[in-house]
């Protein structure tokens, strides 16, 4: 169905979400497009066919969990599925899979830097052995108080992205970039596609709306839900033109995808497709 969908509206990719069949742990979480624990070599040839057919292209596997929470049992789970999330892309001959890197919201970013070293490299070698690629979200998974204080994904910013890149010098291990994520932090979210141009394997297109009489009641040390609201792109502060002409300098030309959590569209069905079809309508005058 989502493969049918976006042929008939022109989209020709799609990020395909890969998680666990259980269900969600949050919002905008648990959609399992591919059942990568059921996938056997028959069902992968099927549905590169298919999509073939279709003429709509994988542009990564998704799977966005917090695999360095703390919870010993929880982040051995998480981490064991992202395995066979790494096995199905290789087995669908989908080059990249898309995901957080985690972070233990109650420790400093010096603690979980020291974390980072232990888990992620012999994630990153397996990805390796399989001609697969990495790609970590910028996204600091810090929304409303069930993430806070320090939020769930480590990567968000710049200065960490270059601790850890040092770190875990891997040829294979890069971003999925959102601008989104650095307007209601309130940084620069062109400067850093060109010093880290090698590092982009794929794009986001999200939109964020600052609300300024907000913030200014409540302050930058409040919940980012507080004071700012995930949109489609046009209707927030990303200045996309200037976005995609950033990308057109540094020679990108993989996949970057649309990702809706507009909850002005979540009315009904209708509504959200809605989101996808005013979504690829504005972005056609910066991406064919």
């Amino acid at each position: 169905e989502v493969v049918d969908y976006a042929s008939e509206q022109g989209f020709s990719c799609i990020e395909v979400a890969c998680w666990p069949k259980e269900g969600a742990e949050r919002r905008y979480a648990g959609v399992c497009h591919i059942d990568v624990e059921t996938l056997t070599e028959a069902d992968s040839v099927s549905i590169k066919n298919y999509c073939r057919e279709k003429n709509v292209g994988i542009s990564a596997l998704a799977y966005y969990p917090n695999i360095l929470s703390g919870d010993r049992e929880m982040d051995a789970r998480r981490k064991a599925h992202l395995y066979r999330v790494i096995d199905a892309a290789k087995m669908l001959g989908v080059g990249l899979v898309n995901t957080f890197i985690g972070r233990d919201r109650t420790k400093t970013v010096e603690e979980n830097l020291e974390t980072v070293q232990k888990v992620w490299p012999e994630i990153l070698q397996y990805a390796a052995d399989r001609q697969i690629r990495i790609g970590i979200e910028n996204c600091p998974m810090l929304f409303g108080k069930e993430q806070w204080p320090g939020g769930e994904n480590l990567m968000t910013t710049p200065a960490i992205w270059k601790k850890i890149f040092q770190m875990l010098p891997f040829d294979n291990f890069g971003l999925n970039y959102d601008p989104s994520h650095f307007i209601w932090q309130q940084m620069d979210y062109v400067k850093p596609i060109y010093e880290f141009k090698d590092k982009i394997f794929h794009v986001h297109y999200k939109d964020i709306k600052v609300f300024w009489d907000k913030l200014a009641d409540v302050g930058v040390m409040a919940t980012p839900l507080e004071y700012m609201s995930p949109k489609i792109p046009g209707l927030g502060d990303v200045d996309w033109g200037k976005y995609v002409s950033t990308l057109t300098d540094i020679g990108f030309e993989g996949y970057t995808c649309i990702e809706i959590e507009d909850k002005s569209f979540e009315g009904s069905e209708e509504r959200v497709l809605d989101s996808l079809k005013l979504s690829l309508r504005y972005m056609r005058q910066f991406v064919i």
